[in-house]
């Protein structure tokens, strides 16, 4: 009797890098990318979306607080669900549960998280020095999905700059099925300080089949331009940029289409979309009250508001800000005193 042939698992192919498209990704960002924040650097320009990550023990515990990070809306599509964990069963588990709820268009997952009480928990970058449980996890979420949506997953350079081994790395990730993988171009030793290297993102996606995204340091549509001409990359991915100016993925694409850069953003049109932002998170209830969503948001506000006239003394006034009417005013003040100054 014949031995029976073997199986080869075929990564489902991601649909928004056909035709030549070069994707600009939201990086998912803990606290930050939330279904309003998406929904507004998706009106931007943004084309794929990732949520912030949530822990596949949480998703198994059907943890409300947990299950709400994977919520998203149809028109942010394409959009997928970042999860971490170190259990390639169980994460497989949850990622079954996070289709059934409502099915992304794909599952990511973290394998670059620097932060320590992940890492503590064997996720996020620690399984950079973990090659067999990292292909573990891969696989084991890989297979438990099938073909119902794709798999990526998300990496740094390496666990410090002695043991940079992101090439090894996405080897192991493209034979655990997965279908796209992006490099975050520091060490988690690094954080997210120094800069990010490029060469060796640019090795990574020489290396392998699938596509790689590259992560860092990409704040203008030059960069962009810079990165898909100077290396293997399929698309990039943007992340603190996107904090301060979510304009750039605007300016990105324009930059891309048409090889010229976009008039500034005045001042005006930001501190509109700060309030809707505000708003639309208090009409939410994600936050809860008014007061606690004003609060939540304090350290967001004080991001947009980064390079603003006056900016130091804004973010005094914003952390202290409970309201929207507060917001208001400070826009208000903001904007008349940068009219005095310029006349």
């Amino acid at each position: 009797m014949d031995a029976p042939a073997a199986i080869i698992f075929i990564s489902p192919v991601l649909a928004w890098f056909s035709n030549d498209r070069f994707p600009l990704y939201l990086a998912p960002m803990a606290g930050v990318t939330d279904v309003i924040f998406r929904q507004i650097c998706k009106e931007l320009g943004a084309d794929v979306m990732v949520t912030e990550f949530v822990s596949a023990e949480g998703i198994l515990q059907r943890d409300d607080r947990t299950r709400k990070y994977t919520e998203f809306s149809d028109d942010q599509r394409p959009v997928g669900v970042q999860i971490f964990g170190a259990d390639g069963k169980r994460m497989g588990e949850a990622a079954k549960k996070i289709i059934d709820w409502k099915k992304p268009d794909f599952i990511d997952i973290n394998f670059g998280c620097p932060v320590n009480k992940v890492v503590a928990k064997n996720g996020g970058s620690s399984l950079l020095k973990n090659c067999p449980v990292l292909a573990e996890v891969a696989s084991g979420v890989a297979h438990a999905v099938g073909n119902e949506v794709p798999v990526t997953a998300k990496i740094r350079t390496g666990w410090d700059s002695e043991s940079i081994n992101a090439v090894e790395v996405a080897k192991i990730l493209e034979d655990s099925g997965m279908s796209a993988i992006t490099v975050h171009g520091r060490t988690r030793a690094q954080g997210y300080g120094g800069e990010a290297d490029w060469n060796v993102i640019d090795s990574v996606a020489r290396s392998v089949r699938i596509p790689v995204i590259g992560n860092g340091d990409i704040t203008c549509g030059r960069d962009v331009i810079k990165r898909r001409n100077e290396t293997a990359v399929s698309g990039v991915m943007i992340g603190r940029a996107a904090m301060q100016n979510p304009w750039v993925f605007r300016e990105a694409r324009h930059f891309i289409e048409t090889g010229t850069d976009l008039p500034p953003i005045d001042l005006d049109e930001r501190w509109q979309l700060v309030i809707r932002h505000c708003r639309l998170a208090i009409e939410s209830e994600r936050y809860g009250s008014e007061k606690q969503t004003l609060t939540s948001m304090r350290s967001r506000l004080m991001a947009y508001c980064k390079g603003f006239p006056g900016a130091r003394e804004l973010r005094q006034k914003l952390c202290h800000v409970t309201s929207i009417e507060e917001v208001n005013d400070l826009a208000a003040f903001s904007i008349s005193h940068a009219e005095i100054e310029e006349g």
